[in-house]
């Protein structure tokens, strides 16, 4: 039984962390990360690493909605 206890804890956790963002922009564009998107007060744009695991860079001006999915 307190194994199924840990299997089970264990499997919350690993699905808590993974939340997927969905980025839609101006244009209609709709780009994923498995992080959240991180602004550069700097350059005012967001980096994120796409999901073919390439690091994107886009304005925040051309970012219409963020979504947690």
């Amino acid at each position: 039984m307190k194994h199924w206890i840990a299997a089970l804890l264990y499997l919350t956790a690993l699905t808590g962390c993974a939340s997927e963002h969905l980025i839609l922009t101006t244009d209609g564009q709709l780009l994923t990360s498995d992080e959240e998107p991180e602004l550069d007060e700097d350059t005012g744009m967001f980096e994120f690493e796409d999901s073919d695991g390439r690091i994107q860079q886009i304005p925040k001006s051309q970012i219409k909605q963020i979504i947690e999915r």
